[in-house]
């Protein structure tokens, strides 16, 4: 029974900070956004005042940008926004880590002060009014609450239908992943702190943070054009997530492997049996044909074999290296100081 009572109160504890007006810490990786950073942070900054006025979140409350090792002016501007209003404050990798590695360290970082922390691309075509809905989810107890868009209807036709297969294919492949959500999510503070100990170089905390636990629920919003510059995820960047996502999360691939070999050995025997009944019936042929196709597509599986088990053992080579996900060279905080490692 006292076991029941302590995990109903763990449960329970994220609605109980909330009501005592809770610490909100906005995380946003930037990789050359300064064509979009002022609307930004003009809009964050109305939406953070909101907030406060109707004390949904506290004073101490904050919006941190994390640059990404940008190659334009956009820690330059991160700096100015920060002299300009303590409301914002700023990470700056010491190299381009990658979109998942700069959440990451916004959420390591944010999680000493935060009660929660919700991370969201800094194009704002996320919507920005469902932070209300998961503010509101939070206090009723969840500990996560993703974003979840209604529709793709923004997207091309190629856009679209490569989102909705790389879902797909995920969950296929055994990966418990949410369809249409991206990154955009609430975690409270105990989350990020079983976060902080998954030790995993090859991040992929779409995937990741479900495995996590605690209770959870989703938000639905609809996604806005984005006003200024270019989308940051090229096709061949997108590929590379889902090679990321399914070897860091799923071994199926390997399995498949073993059932396509298990195939093509049935195959090979109903062929060589074949090819004794024509030898001993006299009708053999030269058979050049059969000869060049079989040894094209076996050799096409073994090199995507090779290739498959390439990704993983490239996956445990990298890991086994145990080198740190970022470095931070400077920050900007609170005090109203930089202050650099």
């Amino acid at each position: 029974m006292d076991d029941m009572v302590s995990q109903a109160a763990g449960s329970q504890s994220a609605g109980l900070s909330a009501h005592q007006c809770t610490t909100l810490y906005l995380v946003l990786p930037c990789y050359n956004e300064e064509e979009v950073l002022m609307d930004t942070a003009a809009a964050l900054e109305i939406k953070y005042n909101k907030l406060m006025e109707e004390k949904k979140i506290s004073r101490e409350s904050k919006i941190m940008f994390v640059n990404d090792g940008s190659k334009d002016r956009t820690w330059d501007i991160i700096t100015e926004l920060f002299h300009r209003n303590a409301v914002f404050c700023g990470i700056n990798l010491s190299r381009n880590r990658g979109h998942q590695n700069a959440v990451l360290a916004g959420l390591m970082t944010a999680r000493e002060k935060a009660d929660v922390v919700i991370s969201i691309d800094a194009d704002l075509q996320q919507d920005i009014e469902a932070i209300d809905l998961m503010l509101e989810k939070y206090e009723n107890g969840c500990d996560v609450v993703y974003g979840v868009r209604n529709t793709r209807s923004t997207d091309g036709f190629v856009k679209k239908n490569t989102a909705l297969g790389f879902y797909k294919l995920m969950q296929m492949m055994g990966c418990e992943v949410i369809t249409n959500h991206a990154d955009y999510r609430l975690m409270s503070k105990r989350v990020i702190e079983s976060l902080a100990e998954y030790g995993e170089v090859n991040l992929f905390l779409r995937g990741l943070i479900p495995t996590i636990g605690y209770p959870s629920d989703a938000v639905y919003f609809d996604v806005k054009e984005r006003q200024a510059g270019e989308s940051k995820y090229t096709m061949k960047k997108m590929l590379s997530f889902a090679v990321d996502g399914i070897t860091s999360f799923s071994i199926r691939p390997l399995q498949l492997i073993t059932i396509l070999g298990f195939l093509m050995l049935i195959v090979s025997i109903v062929m060589v049996a074949a090819t004794i009944y024509d030898y001993y019936t006299g009708r053999t042929v030269p058979g050049w044909a059969s000869s060049y196709c079989s040894t094209w597509f076996i050799g096409s599986i073994q090199l995507l074999s090779l290739g498959v088990m390439g990704e993983y053992i490239g996956k445990i080579y990298m890991e086994t290296k145990h080198r740190p996900r970022y470095h931070i060279e400077a920050y900007l905080w609170k005090d109203g100081q930089e202050k650099e490692e």
